[in-house]
């Protein structure tokens, strides 16, 4: 049986909670990405350009710092990886995570949450940024998704 590694980053919780019973349901491990400088509520104001999180998304090589790293990557055969979406696409801070450690083998499935977006061009993006994996397009969740749809989507990847 394959190991599976849900990890995820959440700026308001939703998707926190989409990741915990994802876990939960397929009894995968649980790893939370948190940034070096935790995000305020002004540096999430996607209305105002200057926002730490507007920067960072017009800028498409920003790779915000991670407080903590996952220990024995390798061990993981399958990882999901959620987010919530952040102007049409993954934050910033998930091409960080991809790009600190070595995704050769692993399938890699992402799952964002988002309060109108689909999941966009996300797989594609940590395809380009994964090499050597399999990456799925992923599926965009709705903040009250149950646990048995989590687990019947996340039965096609284990």
């Amino acid at each position: 049986m394959s190991k599976v590694l849900v990890l995820y980053f959440s700026a308001s919780g939703v998707t926190a909670k989409v990741a915990e019973g994802l876990a939960n349901e397929i009894g995968a491990e649980l790893f939370k990405i948190e940034p070096e400088v935790p995000y305020t509520d002004a540096d999430l104001n996607w209305r105002n350009s200057r926002s730490r999180s507007s920067v960072e998304m017009n800028d498409r090589s920003s790779r915000p710092a991670i407080a903590s790293k996952v220990e024995n990557m390798e061990q993981y055969d399958v990882v999901f990886i959620g987010f919530p979406i952040w102007w049409y696409r993954e934050p910033s801070i998930i091409d960080t995570f991809i790009e600190a450690y070595d995704f050769g083998g692993k399938k890699i499935v992402p799952f964002a949450t988002s309060g109108g977006s689909s999941i966009g061009e996300s797989g594609k993006n940590i395809q380009a940024l994964a090499s050597g994996a399999k990456v799925a397009g992923g599926r965009c969740f709705a903040a009250n998704v149950s646990g048995k749809a989590l687990a019947c989507w996340a039965s096609e990847w284990l």
